[in-house]
């Protein structure tokens, strides 16, 4: 344990004050933890420590990789095509502008299911800006609601990197998690966004930024229905395999049929492709353009596909070194709930080293073989719990920190206020509804 304690220390230390690239970090981290194992006990090699390195990269990255693609090239068609605009007119004409805050959760939640939270922030910001121009109303009681759903959905629903990557750790099943993500998920985002907003407006006076939409005013736009529905598409194909499950139909012919177009690659590319009709030949998009779209997506989570790789490689160098068998005796000695343990250490890696993706990673990890030898905790509800554990208190160094000041045009001191706070409830108040839920779970059980 307090060689894995060291090896974070090192790792937080190379990212945080060397300012050094996080692979190298994680690599140089992980060779660490060996080098003091090897040094201690003789128990491994360091061949073994480089050997658990490389096949914990590769396992990651091949359960996860296709899907994160796929992800964000679905999430960069809808920030091409301006189908966000679309959604934001038809809520406040369907709701009417008396509820423009409720407009702008649905707009978040239905582009943060499938887009990432950079993504989704840059294309709900400039509506936020405009209404909150038009109508008068606080620039943080708009945005913070926006912030707190993008975050969760970022945080907990699949295709997101770090909810695939606890699913794929934890043999989760997605379209549960799906619905689980969406029944505590909301809650929790309404209470680290509008309630928390409510007070945030009182002690912080932020002035609404200006802000120039991207989309061209001579841009074909999709249909309101039609954008819904390409945006709902992947979530409804995820959800089907999980209906085939609950309804025990593995068997018959439709029932391989839903599970195999539930398959996450397979959801995916499906909504992918019908997104390149939709959001892009449709729009009068040309084949070259969905091409570049593509290749620009790709091109921009080159780091992120090898920070997913190189967190779960030092997760399973810690396994290898015995630093799982030491935590399970020492949950075990705590007390504590697998989904509190599970938690805590999602938190201490997030807030060490400001990545919610290496925390995830590595917290999966660690939680997985610790719920192998203490089954009877739902993989699902360990999932949400070490996804809030990951966005819990994002601070000085988490890039997502820095994007949330600048395109808001706050200083460090209003967003540790108003950002800081939004994550560490949405973390608090994740957790004490995944208990929650495993309490119901059991009740009912």
């Amino acid at each position: 344990m307090l060689f894995a304690l060291l090896a974070i220390a090192v790792l937080v230390g190379l990212v945080t004050w060397l300012k050094l690239n996080p692979f190298i970090a994680l690599l140089i981290s992980s060779l660490t933890l060996g080098a003091m194992v090897v040094a201690s006990s003789g128990a491994i090699t360091m061949a073994e420590v480089l050997k658990a390195f490389q096949t914990g990269f590769g396992n990651t990255l091949a359960g996860t990789g296709a899907i994160i693609v796929l992800g964000v090239v679905f999430g960069k068609l809808l920030a091409e095509s301006g189908g966000a605009g679309v959604l934001a007119k038809e809520f406040i004409r369907v709701l009417g502008p008396g509820r423009i805050g409720l407009c702008i959760i649905l707009l978040a939640l239905c582009v943060g299911m499938t887009t990432w939270f950079a993504v989704g922030l840059l294309l709900i910001l400039p509506i936020v800006i405009t209404l909150a121009k038009e109508t008068g109303r606080p620039f943080l009681l708009l945005v913070l609601p926006m912030l707190s759903f993008l975050s969760v959905m970022h945080g907990l629903m699949p295709p997101h990197p770090g909810p695939v990557i606890a699913i794929e750790a934890l043999r989760a099943d997605m379209g549960k998690v799906i619905l689980w993500a969406l029944v505590l998920g909301i809650p929790v985002a309404a209470i680290a966004g509008p309630f928390f907003a409510r007070l945030a407006v009182k002690r912080v006076a932020v002035a609404t930024p200006d802000f120039t939409p991207s989309v061209s005013a001579q841009q074909v736009l999709p249909t309101f229905g039609l954008t819904l529905f390409t945006v709902l598409l992947p979530v409804m194909l995820l959800l089907a395999g999980t209906v085939v499950e609950l309804l025990q139909a593995k068997e018959t012919l439709c029932g391989k049929v839903g599970l195999f177009v539930g398959h996450p690659v397979i959801a995916l590319l499906t909504s992918v492709l019908f997104a390149m009709w939709a959001f892009g030949r449709r729009c009068g998009r040309s084949a070259g353009e969905l091409l570049k779209f593509s290749e620009q997506s790709v091109a921009g989570i080159g780091m992120t596909l090898i920070l997913v790789g190189a967190g779960g490689g030092f997760a399973l160098v810690m396994r290898t070194a015995g630093v799982d068998k030491q935590l399970a005796e020492l949950a075990a000695s705590a007390g504590l709930p697998l989904l509190v343990y599970g938690w805590l250490v999602s938190a201490f890696i997030r807030v060490a080293t400001g990545s919610a993706t290496v925390a995830i990673t590595v917290a999966s990890g660690f939680i997985a073989p610790v719920m192998a030898a203490h089954p009877g905790t739902s993989p699902e509800l360990m999932v949400i719990s070490v996804g809030c554990g990951s966005l819990f208190l994002s601070h000085l160094n988490d890039s997502g920190f820095w994007m949330v000041k600048e395109c808001l045009g706050l200083t460090v001191g209003q967003t540790l206020r108003t950002w800081t706070i939004t994550e560490t409830l949405i973390g608090l108040s994740g957790l004490g509804m995944a208990l929650l839920a495993e309490q119901v779970l059991r009740f009912l059980g």
